[in-house]
């Protein structure tokens, strides 16, 4: 598996190095304008492995981080409360993440600068997410805990936002789905490979941050350096009355129905995965009761299995979908997939049955990842908007990773652990409803 993505890996900077995902002729003065399938005939590797690098990071780093590391230290700190904290934890981030994720979109949109709109915002990102995570490993009180996880999600989404919006900026319709499959690949990658990483230093943590902040610290400047941007100096920007206000900084309100059902079947399918990802850790060890080298074994399998499932189906599905014209299809039978998947644990306290969750959840979460972002293309309201908009589909991601302990927290606390996987079921099921609704998409 590990050749066969490096030569794919090589294959595309060959590709992209030779420049020719647009004609000479497409290359005018209004580099902007979202490109056309005539004016690109072939798809746009560069930008699909800068957007790949770019989510590979910044989700390895966040996953490691909140999957792993954190709870972890959640647990030296205040091992009684440990499940409530991480829930007041993840509302604050949550509260926080929703309300950056659309500012910084926004201004990522009316960025005028020789560097393009989306790199000063890449750079800004990493930076900042960079000093956070170092400053999050110091923490020794939960409110520290608390506040460095919020101040992170400001500049973490700073990251998120402007990358995603590429898939509609530099990507013809026609190579959406291929593209989308190379950001699900770093995306699924990022998601388990980062946990994986992250459970090599659970018994020195400190170093497991560092590792994190250095994760990123390279988003943003390798996606930055692949996108090479051109500037953005003369691109005509829409003066900020009042009414564009309202347009560029809030909720879209117009021609939204089916923009609605991707975002909240989007998060209702995240929520689930998440409800499981996000207390993995103590259902290892609260409920299955393992103990030692056996909740990093069993992290390091798990992870491995969900890492593997995702790659393989994202690199096909994608590119299938394409040939297919299809999208709402796929990732409806995605979202059944991951509904069996995150049930299988509630079976019995067997560490077996998680890695069963991996691998039917793994498989449904590739072909999410990989069509999902091509069906969010393809029912946004307007394109003049697309960071800000695009930013508010993926929070449906952040979101998620930040609803699912909460739901499990409460859950837990009301019920057991034994529940959060029949309610996970439940809220991905959900998920495939509302996708199931879209009209615009087949």
């Amino acid at each position: 598996m590990s050749m066969f993505i490096r030569w794919g890996i090589i294959k595309m900077v060959m590709i992209a190095d030779k420049d020719t995902a647009l004609p000479a002729g497409a290359r005018t003065a209004r580099s902007w304008l979202t490109p056309t399938d005539e004016q690109q005939p072939r798809p746009p590797y560069r930008e699909g492995l800068a957007m790949a690098i770019g989510v590979f990071l910044w989700m390895g780093c966040y996953l490691g981080l909140v999957g792993v590391l954190v709870p972890a230290r959640i647990s030296q700190i205040a091992p009684q409360d440990k499940a409530t904290v991480v829930a007041i934890m993840s509302t604050v981030a949550m509260i926080v993440s929703t309300i950056a994720n659309i500012v910084e979109g926004a201004l990522s949109d009316r960025t005028r600068s020789r560097f393009g709109r989306r790199t000063p915002w890449l750079i800004f990102g990493s930076v900042g997410s960079c000093i956070m995570i170092l400053l999050w490993g110091k923490a020794d009180t939960v409110w520290a805990i608390i506040l460095c996880a919020a101040v992170f999600q400001i500049f973490l989404n700073a990251i998120v936002a402007p990358l995603i919006a590429v898939l509609s900026d530099r990507v013809a319709p026609s190579h959406r789905g291929m593209i989308s499959s190379l950001y699900a690949l770093g995306f699924s990658a990022g998601s388990y490979g980062g946990q994986i990483v992250a459970a090599a230093f659970l018994q020195v943590s400190y170093r497991g941050f560092m590792m994190m902040a250095l994760f990123s610290l390279l988003a943003g400047p390798l996606a930055a350096l692949l996108l090479r941007e051109k500037s953005t100096r003369d691109m005509p920007v829409e003066k900020l009355t009042k009414q564009v206000f309202i347009q560029q900084f809030s909720f879209p309100t117009r021609d939204v129905r089916d923009y609605y059902l991707a975002l909240f079947g989007k998060l209702s399918i995240m929520t689930a995965k998440y409800t499981v990802t996000g207390y993995q850790l103590y259902i290892l060890t609260d409920y299955m009761r393992l103990t030692g080298a056996s909740v990093a074994r069993y992290i390091g399998m798990i992870s491995m299995i969900l890492l593997v499932t995702s790659v393989v189906m994202a690199i096909v599905s994608g590119p299938l979908t394409d040939k297919l014209r299809v999208r709402k299809i796929p990732v409806v039978i995605a979202g059944l997939l991951i509904t069996v998947g995150v049930m299988l644990p509630s079976l019995a306290p067997d560490p077996r049955l998680m890695l069963a969750y991996a691998l039917i959840a793994g498989i449904g979460m590739g072909i999410f990842n990989s069509v999902d972002q091509a069906l969010n293309i393809e029912v946004l309201p307007n394109q003049r908007t697309a960071a800000k908009d695009l930013g508010i589909l993926n929070m449906a991601n952040n979101g998620g990773q930040v609803l699912g302990p909460v739901y499990a927290g409460i859950v837990i606390g009301l019920i057991g652990y034994h529940a959060i996987f029949w309610v996970a079921a439940v809220t991905a099921l959900l998920g495939v409803i509302l996708i199931s609704l879209i009209r615009k998409v087949r």
